[in-house]
């Protein structure tokens, strides 16, 4: 296949606001050893490209600078050692960055094929947030069938995931958001008790609902003062997951003798810096368990809304105002 030299990408200079984002042109990226190369269709954006782009989220030594985590395409070269792949193949793909561009590369360990009956498009919101729920609600969470299950900020492309993976494996899910428009839409996607932390204090809810025993798992992207009410929260061998700190990291006068007493559990990851193997230990049980599913119609993402890859200011501008419901996507190279 005749592949350009060159490619447009969405350059972020030095970083700042959002405004600083524009198209560039640089080279088309080679596939090294084991990796292939994907023309993009459609990209993800994510909150980590956010933080990047601000400066706060660095990449890791050998990641592409280039923004982006997740890409759906078409593979269009393929390395040694990526047997798998064969050009012409249509994948979904967790990149390690470089995923606002029309090519890429990724680990062929961490890309997977386009679930049966799904449009590229959509499988493009696939790879970021269901890697991360599927790592931290199953593999570290061990949430398992009968289990209570609490996600902070459910109507994000994360807690969407989360509330339908959660709700497929038999837990009963609880999720907050901020307004009535979205709990609605939690409600639709399977959770069952959904509280609108501006007038609800999803502690004393979540007390008054379980009888006072609180919810065995928690996801958490916020931290801050929701660290504490999140361990009030938890039943007894609870367990918490931290994922993100939106409210900071920091939390002052913190008790953690109810941590002993009640035998809970403090954990969390980042995904982003999680070794190669991890990465494709991660795809390997996504393939496994959640496939299937896809295919059945359950557990598919929802896509908010769609920018051209040229007005990628305007697509973080929306994931930053916290106002979407689901994935924000680039259409790249489009089709499919």
């Amino acid at each position: 296949m005749s592949l350009p030299d060159t490619m447009r990408f969405v350059d972020h200079g030095a970083g700042g606001k959002p405004d600083v984002l524009r198209i560039a042109e640089g080279p088309v990226p080679a596939p090294g050893e084991g990796e292939i190369l994907v023309r993009v269709a459609w990209a993800g954006v994510n909150r980590p490209d956010c933080a990047q782009r601000a400066g706060s989220y660095p990449p890791p030594p050998g990641a592409s600078k280039i923004l982006g985590l997740e890409v759906s395409g078409e593979v269009v070269a393929v390395g040694r050692g990526a047997a798998r792949w064969q050009v012409g193949d249509r994948v979904c793909a967790l990149c390690n960055g470089g995923a606002y561009a029309e090519y890429v590369t990724v680990p062929g360990t961490q890309a997977l094929p386009i679930p049966e009956g799904m449009s590229l498009r959509d499988a493009a919101g696939i790879p970021e947030n269901y890697f991360t729920v599927w790592t931290n609600v199953f593999d570290r969470g061990h949430l398992v069938k009968g289990e209570r299950f609490l996600v902070h900020g459910g109507s994000s492309g994360i807690g969407l995931t989360a509330i339908r993976m959660a709700k497929a494996a038999g837990a009963t899910v609880f999720t907050t958001v901020g307004n009535a428009e979205k709990a609605a839409f939690c409600a639709e996607a399977g959770a069952d008790h959904v509280i609108e932390y501006r007038s609800q204090d999803f502690v004393e809810e979540i007390a008054r609902v379980t009888g006072g025993e609180g919810v065995d798992l928690i996801l958490d992207m916020v931290g801050g003062d929701y660290t504490p009410r999140n361990i009030k929260s938890l039943a007894i061998d609870g367990r918490l997951v931290q994922i993100a700190f939106l409210g900071g990291p920091k939390v002052a006068d913190f008790n953690m003798s109810p941590i002993m007493v009640r035998r809970l559990t403090v954990t969390g990851s980042t995904l982003r810096p999680r070794s190669a193997a991890d990465k494709a230990a991660m795809a390997e049980s996504l393939e496994r368990h959640i496939w299937p599913r896809i295919a059945k119609g359950e557990v598919l993402p929802t896509i908010h809304k769609v920018f051209p890859m040229a007005e990628a200011r305007a697509a973080h501008e929306l994931m930053e105002s916290s106002t979407h419901i689901g994935k924000i996507l680039l259409e790249v190279g489009g089709e499919g």
